[in-house]
């Protein structure tokens, strides 16, 4: 396993500048932002598609600090049922697939996107009950008529650029978001589509991340390091689909940690030796988004808490038996 991090949480530094930092810090590995919602601050296709010399001066960066990438980033909502919107967050995913293929990187990661609940919506539409029946309806629509043909053409053109992996990450407000939407997008398109998978989302579920690794195995393509604290006042009394704005910290029923901040030492233990089990030996990768902490010390924290909890080496024979 490799200690990453997500570099859009130096956005507002260059891409060297940023290395020089996650290097200092002993990160190894970098997660990139593309575009859609994590931006291209440091990596944007219009111009490292078309500009070689942009190009080499971004390779020869990450070399210069003995980093690597570990994937390419551009999450978004490519079925969005406004068509200008999904317009661009599909032609962001296309493009970051071509730079993917110039780079030599045979993944990226974004999320399943969300439609809506008929051809002429306005809004995507999440739906998490199955009644009153107009909701399984909502459901047939948005799986059969637009996500699955969607993910089988994306596919398709991420084949034919040498891209194999495309992580999803299990987020609510989009159609996969648990175990069970990950394995049905999965099943219906083909072992091209994975998981980028992040506890943070799954704690706040009620999920078992060890469990849902599990289940998932060879599907796991990255993991995002990030944690979440649930406050239990707030979830007895108002349950955890919360819709309180993010910055309302003390009224909300859970809140995205630094890891160790929302579960201790051998929670995180056991969700790394549980990767080690069913054969994940990639990027443990720092997402930090702790409205509690500044950007270097949830990142400081985060990097010293993973050290302890990481295992790099392989494991060698058997010696005691």
């Amino acid at each position: 396993m490799k200690l990453g991090v997500f570099t859009c949480l130096l956005s507002d530094k260059s891409l060297d500048e940023a290395l020089a930092y996650f290097s200092e810090k002993g990160i190894q590995m970098i997660e990139v932002g593309c575009g859609g919602y994590p931006g291209n601050s440091h990596a944007n296709p219009d111009i490292l598609l078309n500009d070689e010399k942009a190009l080499e001066t971004f390779k020869e960066t990450i070399q210069k600090y003995g980093l690597e990438i570990s994937a390419l980033s551009c999450h978004g909502n490519p079925v969005h049922p406004q068509k200008e919107i999904a317009k661009a967050f599909d032609e962001t995913i296309k493009k970051t697939i071509l730079l993917a293929e110039k780079l030599g990187i045979h993944q990226i990661n974004t999320f399943s996107g969300c439609p809506g609940d008929h051809e002429g919506a306005k809004y995507p539409n999440w739906v998490t009950c199955p009644w009153p029946e107009d909701f399984l309806a909502v459901l047939d629509y948005q799986w059969n008529e637009v996500l699955i043909p969607y993910w089988k053409e994306t596919v398709a053109f991420a084949k034919a650029h040498g891209v194999n992996k495309i992580a999803l990450e299990l987020h609510p407000g989009f159609a996969v978001y648990n175990t069970k939407s990950m394995l049905r997008l999965r099943e219906a398109v083909g072992p091209e589509i994975g998981a980028n998978l992040d506890p943070s989302h799954l704690f706040w579920q009620g999920m078992d991340p060890c469990l849902v690794i599990r289940e998932l195995k060879d599907a796991i393509f990255h993991f995002h390091a990030k944690d979440t604290k649930i406050d239990p006042y707030n979830t007895a009394l108002n349950g955890v689909l919360d819709t309180e704005h993010y910055g309302h910290i003390l009224n909300r029923s859970w809140v995205f940690r630094s890891v160790g901040y929302g579960h201790d030492y051998a929670v995180w233990k056991d969700i790394i030796s549980t990767l080690r089990l069913v054969g994940y030996d990639y990027a443990i990768s720092i997402e930090h988004e702790d409205g509690l902490m500044s950007q270097n010390e949830g990142l400081t924290k985060a990097v010293e808490f993973l050290k302890q909890v990481l295992v790099y080496e392989e494991t060698g024979q058997m010696w005691w038996a």
